[in-house]
Protein backbone atom coordinates (compact mmCIF):
# COMPACT_ATOMS: atom_id res chain seq x y z
CA UNK A 1 0.00 0.00 0.00
CA UNK A 2 1.04 3.62 -0.48
CA UNK A 3 1.89 5.61 2.63
CA UNK A 4 3.85 8.57 3.95
CA UNK A 5 6.58 7.56 6.40
CA UNK A 6 9.88 8.55 7.99
CA UNK A 7 12.85 6.39 8.94
CA UNK A 8 14.53 8.84 11.30
CA UNK A 9 13.49 11.76 13.47
CA UNK A 10 13.64 15.18 11.86
CA UNK A 11 11.75 17.96 10.10
CA UNK A 12 9.25 17.52 7.22
CA UNK A 13 12.20 16.83 4.92
CA UNK A 14 12.48 13.30 6.35
CA UNK A 15 9.03 12.34 5.09
CA UNK A 16 8.90 9.89 2.19
CA UNK A 17 6.05 8.67 0.01
CA UNK A 18 6.09 5.07 -1.14
CA UNK A 19 5.13 1.48 -0.45
CA UNK A 20 4.71 0.05 3.05
CA UNK A 21 3.49 -3.37 4.25
CA UNK A 22 -0.22 -3.95 4.66
CA UNK A 23 -1.41 -3.65 8.28
CA UNK A 24 -2.44 -6.80 10.14
CA UNK A 25 -5.95 -7.10 11.52
CA UNK A 26 -5.80 -8.11 15.18
CA UNK A 27 -8.71 -9.39 17.30
CA UNK A 28 -9.68 -5.92 18.59
CA UNK A 29 -8.80 -3.87 15.51
CA UNK A 30 -10.66 -2.69 12.43
CA UNK A 31 -9.06 -2.51 8.99
CA UNK A 32 -10.03 0.81 7.44
CA UNK A 33 -9.72 2.03 3.87
CA UNK A 34 -8.52 5.54 4.60
CA UNK A 35 -10.36 8.36 2.86
CA UNK A 36 -8.75 11.23 4.75
CA UNK A 37 -6.50 12.05 7.71
CA UNK A 38 -5.56 15.35 9.30
CA UNK A 39 -2.47 17.09 10.62
CA UNK A 40 -2.03 17.91 14.29
CA UNK A 41 0.95 19.59 15.99
CA UNK A 42 1.62 16.35 17.86
CA UNK A 43 2.35 14.65 14.52
CA UNK A 44 5.37 16.78 13.74
CA UNK A 45 6.43 16.90 17.39
CA UNK A 46 6.57 13.10 17.42
CA UNK A 47 8.43 13.19 14.10
CA UNK A 48 10.97 15.62 15.59
CA UNK A 49 11.62 13.20 18.46
CA UNK A 50 10.18 15.46 21.16
CA UNK A 51 8.07 12.61 22.59
CA UNK A 52 10.74 9.92 22.36
CA UNK A 53 10.93 9.71 26.15
CA UNK A 54 7.24 8.83 26.37
CA UNK A 55 6.32 7.00 23.15
CA UNK A 56 8.34 4.23 21.49
CA UNK A 57 8.78 4.62 17.74
CA UNK A 58 8.99 1.59 15.45
CA UNK A 59 10.71 2.81 12.30
CA UNK A 60 9.75 3.40 9.59
CA UNK A 61 6.94 5.40 11.19
CA UNK A 62 3.73 6.17 9.34
CA UNK A 63 2.47 9.34 11.09
CA UNK A 64 -1.10 10.38 11.79
CA UNK A 65 -3.68 9.73 14.50
CA UNK A 66 -6.84 11.16 12.87
CA UNK A 67 -8.75 9.20 10.26
CA UNK A 68 -12.00 8.92 8.35
CA UNK A 69 -12.73 5.99 6.10
CA UNK A 70 -14.62 2.80 5.33
CA UNK A 71 -14.41 -0.43 7.29
CA UNK A 72 -12.86 -3.18 5.16
CA UNK A 73 -12.62 -5.90 7.79
CA UNK A 74 -13.46 -5.92 11.50
CA UNK A 75 -11.34 -8.12 13.75
CA UNK A 76 -12.89 -11.31 15.16
CA UNK A 77 -13.59 -9.64 18.54
CA UNK A 78 -15.28 -6.58 17.02
CA UNK A 79 -19.08 -6.80 16.75
CA UNK A 80 -19.47 -3.01 16.74
CA UNK A 81 -18.64 -2.52 13.05
CA UNK A 82 -19.21 -4.30 9.75
CA UNK A 83 -17.59 -4.05 6.35
CA UNK A 84 -18.81 -0.94 4.56
CA UNK A 85 -19.42 1.14 7.70
CA UNK A 86 -18.22 4.74 7.51
CA UNK A 87 -16.13 5.65 10.55
CA UNK A 88 -13.86 8.29 12.04
CA UNK A 89 -11.25 7.78 14.71
CA UNK A 90 -8.50 9.08 16.94
CA UNK A 91 -6.14 6.19 16.28
CA UNK A 92 -3.61 6.76 19.02
CA UNK A 93 -1.80 3.67 20.15
CA UNK A 94 0.81 3.03 22.85
CA UNK A 95 3.58 3.22 20.24
CA UNK A 96 3.97 4.99 16.88
CA UNK A 97 4.59 3.15 13.66
CA UNK A 98 1.31 2.28 11.95
CA UNK A 99 -0.43 5.64 11.56
CA UNK A 100 -3.20 7.00 9.37
CA UNK A 101 -1.21 8.66 6.57
CA UNK A 102 -1.68 5.56 4.45
CA UNK A 103 -4.17 3.86 2.17
CA UNK A 104 -5.18 1.50 4.98
CA UNK A 105 -4.82 1.40 8.75
CA UNK A 106 -5.68 -1.18 11.40
CA UNK A 107 -7.34 0.84 14.17
CA UNK A 108 -8.22 -0.36 17.69
CA UNK A 109 -12.00 -0.46 18.01
CA UNK A 110 -11.79 1.71 21.17
CA UNK A 111 -10.58 4.60 18.97
CA UNK A 112 -13.50 4.63 16.52
CA UNK A 113 -17.01 5.93 16.09
CA UNK A 114 -19.38 6.33 13.18
CA UNK A 115 -18.71 9.18 10.76
CA UNK A 116 -21.28 12.00 10.88
CA UNK A 117 -23.46 11.68 7.81
CA UNK A 118 -23.40 15.41 7.07
CA UNK A 119 -19.60 15.73 6.78
CA UNK A 120 -17.23 15.16 3.90
CA UNK A 121 -14.38 12.71 4.41
CA UNK A 122 -11.92 15.58 4.84
CA UNK A 123 -14.14 17.36 7.37
CA UNK A 124 -14.67 14.17 9.36
CA UNK A 125 -10.92 13.54 9.54
CA UNK A 126 -10.42 16.88 11.28
CA UNK A 127 -12.78 16.02 14.13
CA UNK A 128 -11.28 13.29 16.35
CA UNK A 129 -8.18 14.62 18.12
CA UNK A 130 -9.15 18.28 18.31
CA UNK A 131 -12.83 17.63 18.92
CA UNK A 132 -12.09 15.15 21.69
CA UNK A 133 -9.57 17.53 23.25
CA UNK A 134 -12.13 20.32 23.35
CA UNK A 135 -14.91 18.10 24.66
CA UNK A 136 -12.82 16.43 27.35
CA UNK A 137 -11.39 19.75 28.53
CA UNK A 138 -14.82 21.33 28.86
CA UNK A 139 -16.07 18.19 30.61
CA UNK A 140 -13.13 18.37 33.05
CA UNK A 141 -14.34 21.85 34.06
CA UNK A 142 -18.03 20.89 33.93
CA UNK A 143 -18.80 23.83 31.64
CA UNK A 144 -22.53 24.37 31.34
CA UNK A 145 -25.25 26.98 30.96
CA UNK A 146 -24.57 30.11 32.98
CA UNK A 147 -20.79 29.84 32.74
CA UNK A 148 -18.62 32.54 31.22
CA UNK A 149 -15.67 30.77 29.62
CA UNK A 150 -12.39 32.34 28.49
CA UNK A 151 -10.74 30.25 25.77
CA UNK A 152 -7.14 30.94 24.82
CA UNK A 153 -6.34 30.32 21.13
CA UNK A 154 -9.91 30.32 19.96
CA UNK A 155 -9.08 30.24 16.25
CA UNK A 156 -6.95 27.09 16.44
CA UNK A 157 -8.15 23.57 15.75
CA UNK A 158 -9.13 22.80 19.35
CA UNK A 159 -10.42 26.28 20.09
CA UNK A 160 -12.90 26.29 17.23
CA UNK A 161 -14.48 23.10 18.56
CA UNK A 162 -14.45 24.31 22.17
CA UNK A 163 -16.21 27.57 21.31
CA UNK A 164 -19.03 25.76 19.53
CA UNK A 165 -19.43 23.05 22.18
CA UNK A 166 -19.48 25.58 25.02
CA UNK A 167 -21.98 27.79 23.18
CA UNK A 168 -24.11 24.71 22.55
CA UNK A 169 -24.20 24.15 26.31
CA UNK A 170 -25.44 27.67 26.86
CA UNK A 171 -22.20 29.23 28.08
CA UNK A 172 -20.98 32.71 27.24
CA UNK A 173 -17.62 32.43 25.46
CA UNK A 174 -14.77 34.93 25.29
CA UNK A 175 -11.84 33.83 23.14
CA UNK A 176 -8.37 35.15 22.38
CA UNK A 177 -6.93 35.41 18.89
CA UNK A 178 -5.07 37.80 16.63
CA UNK A 179 -7.17 40.71 15.45
CA UNK A 180 -7.42 39.28 11.92
CA UNK A 181 -9.40 36.35 13.39
CA UNK A 182 -11.86 38.38 15.46
CA UNK A 183 -14.68 38.34 12.89
CA UNK A 184 -14.14 34.60 12.50
CA UNK A 185 -14.54 34.10 16.26
CA UNK A 186 -17.74 36.14 16.22
CA UNK A 187 -19.10 33.82 13.52
CA UNK A 188 -18.42 30.88 15.85
CA UNK A 189 -20.31 32.59 18.67
CA UNK A 190 -17.43 33.96 20.75
CA UNK A 191 -16.58 37.47 21.90
CA UNK A 192 -13.00 38.08 20.69
CA UNK A 193 -10.12 39.71 22.54
CA UNK A 194 -6.55 40.11 21.36
CA UNK A 195 -3.95 37.90 23.00
CA UNK A 196 -0.67 39.12 24.51
CA UNK A 197 0.30 41.71 27.09
CA UNK A 198 -2.70 43.30 28.75
CA UNK A 199 -5.06 40.40 27.96
CA UNK A 200 -6.46 40.33 31.51
CA UNK A 201 -7.42 44.02 31.27
CA UNK A 202 -9.10 43.48 27.91
CA UNK A 203 -11.10 40.57 29.28
CA UNK A 204 -12.07 42.63 32.33
CA UNK A 205 -13.48 45.35 30.08
CA UNK A 206 -16.09 42.99 28.61
CA UNK A 207 -16.52 40.75 31.66
CA UNK A 208 -16.14 43.00 34.71
CA UNK A 209 -17.70 40.38 37.00
CA UNK A 210 -15.06 37.83 36.00
CA UNK A 211 -15.12 34.48 34.18
CA UNK A 212 -16.05 31.15 35.69
CA UNK A 213 -13.62 29.08 33.60
CA UNK A 214 -10.29 29.64 31.85
CA UNK A 215 -9.35 27.15 29.15
CA UNK A 216 -5.80 27.21 27.78
CA UNK A 217 -5.11 25.66 24.38
CA UNK A 218 -1.76 27.33 23.66
CA UNK A 219 0.46 27.69 26.75
CA UNK A 220 2.55 30.79 27.38
CA UNK A 221 1.80 33.66 29.74
CA UNK A 222 -1.76 34.59 28.80
CA UNK A 223 -3.59 31.89 30.73
CA UNK A 224 -1.64 32.71 33.90
CA UNK A 225 -2.35 36.42 33.50
CA UNK A 226 -6.04 35.69 33.09
CA UNK A 227 -6.23 33.84 36.41
CA UNK A 228 -6.91 37.33 37.77
CA UNK A 229 -10.16 37.24 35.80
CA UNK A 230 -11.46 34.13 37.56
CA UNK A 231 -14.33 34.37 39.98
CA UNK A 232 -13.82 32.94 43.47
CA UNK A 233 -15.19 29.54 42.41
CA UNK A 234 -13.59 29.71 38.96
CA UNK A 235 -11.91 26.73 37.31
CA UNK A 236 -8.92 26.49 34.99
CA UNK A 237 -7.58 23.82 32.63
CA UNK A 238 -4.72 23.60 30.16
CA UNK A 239 -3.68 21.13 27.48
CA UNK A 240 -0.32 22.86 27.02
CA UNK A 241 1.08 23.57 30.48
CA UNK A 242 1.13 20.97 33.27
CA UNK A 243 1.98 23.84 35.64
CA UNK A 244 -1.74 24.56 35.73
CA UNK A 245 -1.99 21.95 38.48
CA UNK A 246 0.00 24.25 40.76
CA UNK A 247 -2.91 26.68 40.51
CA UNK A 248 -5.50 24.07 41.41
CA UNK A 249 -6.36 23.47 37.78
CA UNK A 250 -6.64 20.47 35.49
CA UNK A 251 -4.03 19.35 32.98
CA UNK A 252 -5.82 17.53 30.17
CA UNK A 253 -4.20 15.02 27.82
CA UNK A 254 -6.76 13.81 25.31
CA UNK A 255 -7.74 10.12 25.29
CA UNK A 256 -9.36 8.08 22.50
CA UNK A 257 -12.83 7.40 23.92
CA UNK A 258 -15.39 5.95 21.51
CA UNK A 259 -18.35 7.27 23.52
CA UNK A 260 -16.96 10.82 23.39
CA UNK A 261 -16.47 10.51 19.63
CA UNK A 262 -20.10 9.42 19.33
CA UNK A 263 -21.12 12.51 21.31
CA UNK A 264 -19.22 14.69 18.85
CA UNK A 265 -20.92 12.94 15.94
CA UNK A 266 -24.32 13.66 17.51
CA UNK A 267 -23.44 17.35 18.02
CA UNK A 268 -22.27 17.64 14.42
CA UNK A 269 -25.33 15.96 12.96
CA UNK A 270 -27.55 18.21 15.10
CA UNK A 271 -25.81 21.27 13.62
CA UNK A 272 -24.46 22.41 17.00
CA UNK A 273 -20.84 21.93 15.92
CA UNK A 274 -19.18 22.17 12.52
CA UNK A 275 -15.48 21.48 11.94
CA UNK A 276 -13.45 24.25 10.36
CA UNK A 277 -11.49 22.88 7.41
CA UNK A 278 -8.63 25.22 6.53
CA UNK A 279 -7.22 23.41 3.48
CA UNK A 280 -6.49 19.95 2.08
CA UNK A 281 -3.41 18.27 0.65
CA UNK A 282 -3.11 14.95 -1.17
CA UNK A 283 -1.23 12.21 0.67
CA UNK A 284 1.90 12.57 -1.43
CA UNK A 285 2.18 16.23 -0.38
CA UNK A 286 2.03 15.53 3.35
CA UNK A 287 5.38 17.26 3.92
CA UNK A 288 3.84 20.53 2.70
CA UNK A 289 0.88 20.02 5.02
CA UNK A 290 3.25 19.51 7.97
CA UNK A 291 5.17 22.66 7.09
CA UNK A 292 1.95 24.67 6.88
CA UNK A 293 0.81 23.41 10.27
CA UNK A 294 4.18 24.20 11.83
CA UNK A 295 3.77 27.87 10.90
CA UNK A 296 1.16 28.03 13.67
CA UNK A 297 -1.30 30.34 11.95
CA UNK A 298 -3.82 27.83 10.64
CA UNK A 299 -7.47 28.73 11.18
CA UNK A 300 -9.08 25.37 11.91
CA UNK A 301 -7.54 22.15 10.60
CA UNK A 302 -5.53 20.84 7.63
CA UNK A 303 -6.72 17.58 6.09
CA UNK A 304 -4.86 14.95 4.07
CA UNK A 305 -6.88 13.25 1.34
CA UNK A 306 -6.13 9.67 0.34
CA UNK A 307 -6.99 8.10 -2.98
Amino acid sequence: MKAVFYSTYGDPGVLEYGDQPEPKVGPDTVLIEVKAASVNPVDWKVMAGYLDGAITAHFPVIPGWDVSGVVVQPGPAVPEFSAGDEVMGYVRMDTVGQGTFAERVAAPVRTLSRKPANLSWAEAATVPLTGLTALQTLDALDVSSGDTVLIHNGAGGVGTFAIQIARGRGARVIATASERNHDFLRELGAEPVSYGEGVADRVREIAPDGVSAVVDFVGGDDWQASLDNLTRQGRVASIADAGVKEHGGRYVFVRPVAADLATLADLIEAGTVKPVLAETYPLERAAEAFAANMEGHTRGKIAITVG
